[in-house]
């Protein structure tokens, strides 16, 4: 087992390589009451397109299988893992979003059995085809409560706009018809591919004792067989540059409008670090804009032009990137042109070194608080953890950036790769 110590944040993280290629890190917080753990794998709604285990050639997979195979993952043979984390004084939960999917627990007890369930759940799959086609109309439904959301139909329908080919315009659920082409062997499938300890990473942090958690998990790991893994072939996906729709307007049941201005990023870094560093940077950037603070968001408000419901938000994922601005309003058509004017005007942005070092400040002290939950430890870790980061490092990247990191995110605003999405009342 190898220690990492981070003397910034005076924490000392473990970390073993299981022999099956399962990745454990363990971060014990002594004194606190919660221990949190979650169980990632690096398959999302964009994985429908890759070459299955042992074979050779590439095949689809329907829309929303990673997400419907989330659903199937808490049923056990012997019965409901919620059920037995209950028992356990436990609750659990799981999540999928483009590019991963995980499992968690959440306890104050019973820590070492709640690991080791966990672990067991998620590492065997029971289906059969009766539950499978049970399980379509509990995901349908669950379709038709987002297709009923104003909110979700805004934020995707802005990331539809700017998407072509690449299946983030896909919704992570899928569709009806998505979701009625799934069986158990497509199911099956997705799972021996995808679900291969050499795939996930194992992240438990809270009131723990290491030594021991590591070898309850390891103890598990050995009495369990797994096939040989092997590299997974993913399909590269081959956006066009364009955009796909400029503008669209949806008519629902909303009191106030709501507007999202998104923008498509065709930039895509391949390094790790500088891949880091823009993010950080891009979100410094938001923040001196756009926070409560900020002269145009107190402009905005005193104008009336928007609520407390406005917000930007920069998404960088494995192979797609793109900008969202936007909340509701009375007036979406000029809270459209304002956005894009600045946009368009990005380039003359003058950044003063104070107000730089200012926000760079105020956003070391909000990501060290985030040290402070567990949970929010947990999901960060495997948010960055499979675009190859330790989220310790965040610390020391956003530290050293520089105004010039900031200065090089203008040339990436441009009005030409801007769409704009309206939800407006029926």
């Amino acid at each position: 087992m190898e220690t990492i110590k981070y003397d910034t944040l005076q924490e000392s993280l473990f970390y073993e390589e299981m022999d099956n290629g399962l990745k454990v890190y363990l971060l014990p917080k002594l004194g606190f009451s919660k221990t949190y753990g979650l169980f990632s794998t690096k398959f999302g709604a964009i994985d429908t397109t890759f070459i299955p285990l042992n074979e050779n050639e590439m095949i689809n997979v329907p829309d929303g299988i990673a997400h419907f195979l989330e659903h199937k993952m808490f049923e056990m043979q012997d019965g409901d893992a919620s059920d037995k984390f209950a028992a356990l004084g436990a609750s659990t939960n799981a999540f999928t979003s483009s590019s991963r999917t995980a499992y968690l627990f959440n306890t104050t007890s019973h820590e070492l059995e709640c690991t080791e369930l966990l672990l067991d759940f998620v590492q065997d799959i029971y289906l059969t085809d009766e539950t499978v086609e049970k399980e379509k109309g509990i995901i349908n439904q669950e379709i038709g409560m987002y297709d009923d959301d104003p909110d979700w139909r805004c934020y995707f329908g802005s990331i539809q706009n700017l998407y072509q080919k690449h299946p983030v315009k896909i919704d992570i659920a899928g569709t009806v018809e998505t979701v009625n082409e799934i069986n158990k062997e497509v199911l099956e499938k997705c799972y021996r591919t995808f679900y291969h300890p050499s795939n996930m990473m194992l992240f438990i942090v809270g009131n723990i004792d290491v030594q021991e958690t590591m070898e309850r998990i390891r103890q598990n790991q050995e009495k369990k067989k797994f096939h040989n893994e092997s590299d997974i072939q993913r399909f590269k996906h081959e956006e066009p540059l364009e955009i796909d729709k400029k503008y669209e307007v949806l008519k629902m049941d909303v009191v106030m409008p709501k507007v999202i201005v998104s923008m498509k990023i065709n930039d895509i870094l391949i390094d790790v670090n500088h891949k880091l560093k823009r993010e950080l940077a891009m979100n410094l950037l938001l923040d001196l804009l756009f926070a409560k603070s900020s002269p145009l968001y107190e402009k905005w408000i005193d104008e009336g032009l928007i609520n407390s419901s406005f917000s930007a938000n920069f998404t960088q994922e494995r192979d797609y990137c793109f900008l969202q601005i936007g909340g509701d309003t009375f007036e979406p058509e000029r809270l459209k042109s304002k956005i894009i004017e600045l946009i368009q005007t990005m380039k003359d942005y003058q950044i003063s070194e104070i107000d730089f070092e200012r926000v760079k400040k105020k956003n070391i002290g909000v990501l060290i608080s985030v040290f402070n939950s567990p949970e929010g430890i947990a999901n960060l870790f495997s948010r960055y953890y499979f675009e190859g980061h330790i989220i310790f490092d965040l610390i020391d990247t956003l530290s050293h950036l520089t105004l010039e990191d900031m200065e090089e995110l203008k040339p990436l605003f441009q009005e030409n790769l801007t769409s704009t999405f309206i939800v407006t009342s029926k």
